[in-house]
Formats: structure tokens, C-alpha cells, sequence
């Protein structure tokens, strides 16, 4: 089917922890099997926590059990702990709709404490600009640009419609 990567949802502390565990491995071993990377997403809910003890130990359980990256929530303080203690990338949900400024220093932040990228789903498609969000991104992440950088270059673009 052309797929770049697969994506599991692991709820470590969860009702249905040894479930996803067990989901993680079987999607881990046939990605391996077609040469397919396994995304684990580290899955929170009403009982499960965003501090670092619990993201770290998370994103931990989702490497040592076959992801080939991870997927998980920004957390202050502390995110450093959480990115360097994972032995593969991690990248960073972007969470709930933030404003255009805010939402580029969630990714900046992200990156300078260690992610290898972010995952900005709604705050792409649901920015007044999307194309111009998707660069302002793109050079948080890539160019390495502060945010009031990124989100000049947010800006310039909208205006030069």
C-alpha cells in the first residue's frame, strides 16, 4: 500500500496496557518484516499523566518494544530528561489548536530540549494560513529559527497574498 511508516498507540499505566504493548510489537515485527518504520505513540488520557515519569517511561516502553520513533506531548518541565533518555527520535504532538505564535514556540521548545521533529496536525490545517504555518514550522525545525523568526516569516507570507 505504499505506506512510509506505521503508527500504534501504546497506553502504558492504561486499562488496556498489555494490549498495546502486545499491538506494538506484532505492528513492530511485520514493519521490520516489509521495511516499514513503527511509530509508537505514547497515549494519554482522564488517568494517565503528561509529566516527564510518565512520557519518559512511555516513550521508553514504545522504543524497547520495536518503534522506530516515537510520538509524544511536549511537558515542562523536564523534556530534556524525557528526550534523552529515549534510544530512538521522538516527535512531538502538537496537541489542541494554539494561536499561530504559541503553537511555533511549542515547536521550538520541543526541538531545543530534543525532539527530532513535531507533529502539527490541527495547528497546520486550522491556522488562518496553512501553507505559510507549514514553513513558519518547517523552519523552526529545520532551519532552526526562534520563533519570533518563524512567526515574522508566518506573517510576511500571509501578507503577500
Amino acid at each position: 500500500v505504499n505506506a512510509s511508516a506505521l503508527a500504534v498507540m501504546v497506553a502504558v499505566g492504561g486499562k488496556f496496557e498489555a494490549k498495546t504493548v502486545a499491538n506494538m510489537v506484532k505492528t513492530a515485527d511485520l514493519g521490520n518484516k516489509y521495511g516499514i518504520p513503527t511509530l509508537g505513540v505514547t497515549a494519554v488520557g482522564k488517568e494517565l499523566v503528561r509529566d516527564a515519569r510518565y512520557l519518559g517511561l512511555a516513550t521508553r516502553v514504545c522504543a524497547e518494544n520495536g518503534a522506530t520513533f516515537v510520538k509524544t506531548y511536549f511537558c515542562h518541565p523536564n523534556f530534556e530528561r524525557v528526550a534523552a533518555a529515549c534510544p530512538v527520535p521522538i516527535v512531538v504532538a502538537g496537541g489542541k489548536k494554539l494561536p499561530e505564535d504559541e503553537a511555533l514556540e511549542l515547536a521550538y521548545n520541543a526541538i531545543q530540549q530534543g525532539a527530532a521533529g513535531v507533529d502539527m496536525g490541527r495547528n497546520v490545517f486550522q491556522a488562518g494560513n496553512p501553507i505559510a504555518m507549514l514553513k513558519a514550522i518547517h523552519a523552526v525545525v529545520h532551519d532552526r529559527r526562534t520563533p519570533k523568526e518563524a512567526f515574522d516569516l508566518y506573517q510576511t507570507l500571509v501578507n503577500a497574498k
